[in-house]
């Protein structure tokens, strides 16, 4: 009997220590990841902070692809901070649960060993009362009923040990399953919501015409020719120059008039043509308008539809 209750209980207690230290493990491995996962969005913060300060300080394009991008890994911390709660929630919780559900269970163990050892020394002193005193019929008989019962104390236990034993078993394989898929279900719905936002930060990145920066900064640090340094040249080249004819003078009228004439058809067709290049430019004013709106962050996009839903 001992030797059949030993082997319960050792794989019952065996049953009890594996889960006790593998999924207090996985409890203090999946609270600290939690916990880095939480810091990593705050770093994240960090990071948007950063890049809206220093797109304040470049040119429109990189400027807007910045902004963009800030708003677009804002929102992405979000979905972090979601599924930060939803891991504490869902999978570091129903874990820490078992610290209790495993003391109860050795609890359970503790009263079955009690009966056992009962059970085993009423059988001890029944045999040894019956080595020594074989004739002490009424103390045999006493004894006899003792054993009885604590052997049948014992039996019930380890009956009850099974059911109790074998229904922790069934849950803890239940919990561990349900808990690890909320885990991974919990990753797929994060890494599946910052895919597409991201997607979408990346082709809004790529779009980003550098030459547009760069020829606005270009003008602004090109060193031009002083103006000054011409006209200062005109006094002394007119200055060696012979005095006009008459003739000359007459003729200098003459073409003097002729190129006034044309002069104001020039001024004519040149009114025209700004007035044309002006179309143009507010054409591509409005254009480049267009294109900055339609390079919107991915979190804009999403704040805008849920507008128009509402």
């Amino acid at each position: 009997m001992n030797t059949i209750f030993s082997s319960q209980i050792k794989s019952m207690e065996l049953t009890v220590s594996h889960a006790e230290k593998y999924l207090g493990q996985f409890c203090s491995l999946l609270a600290s990841y939690t916990r880095k996962t939480a810091k990593l969005r705050d770093q994240a913060d960090m990071l948007v902070r950063q890049l809206n300060d220093f797109s304040n300080t470049e040119d429109p394009e990189l400027r807007t692809c910045l902004k963009n991008l800030a708003e677009d890994l804002a929102m992405v911390q979000d979905y972090r901070q979601a599924e930060v709660e939803r891991l504490e929630t869902k999978v570091v919780t129903p874990l820490k649960a078992y610290g209790d559900i495993v003391e109860n269970k050795r609890a359970d163990l503790k009263r079955f060993n009690a009966d056992r050892n009962r059970a085993v020394k009423e059988l001890q002193k029944l045999e040894k009362l019956q080595q020594k005193n074989p004739s002490d019929r009424q103390r045999i008989f006493q004894a006899e009923v003792n054993a009885q019962k604590a052997t049948n104390d014992a039996h019930r236990s380890t009956r009850q040990l099974e059911e109790t034993i074998s229904d922790f078993q069934r849950q803890k394989l239940e919990d561990i399953k349900r808990i690890f898929t909320d885990f991974i279900t919990v990753e797929m719905v994060f890494h599946a919501k910052a895919l597409e936002v991201y997607t979408h930060t990346f082709q809004n990145l790529d779009s980003m015409d550098i030459d547009k920066d760069l020829e606005l900064f270009t003008g602004r640090i090109r060193v031009f020719n002083s103006p000054l340094d011409n006209q200062t040249l005109l006094p002394s080249s007119m200055a060696h120059q012979p005095s006009p004819t008459l003739g000359s003078s007459l003729r200098h009228t003459a073409e003097s008039a002729k190129k006034s004439r044309s002069s104001i058809l020039q001024r004519q067709r040149g009114v025209e043509e700004e007035e044309e290049e002006d179309d143009e430019e507010e054409e591509e004013e409005e254009s480049e308008i267009e294109a900055q709106q339609s390079r919107q962050s991915y979190a804009s996009q999403y704040t805008q539809i849920l507008r128009q839903k509402n």
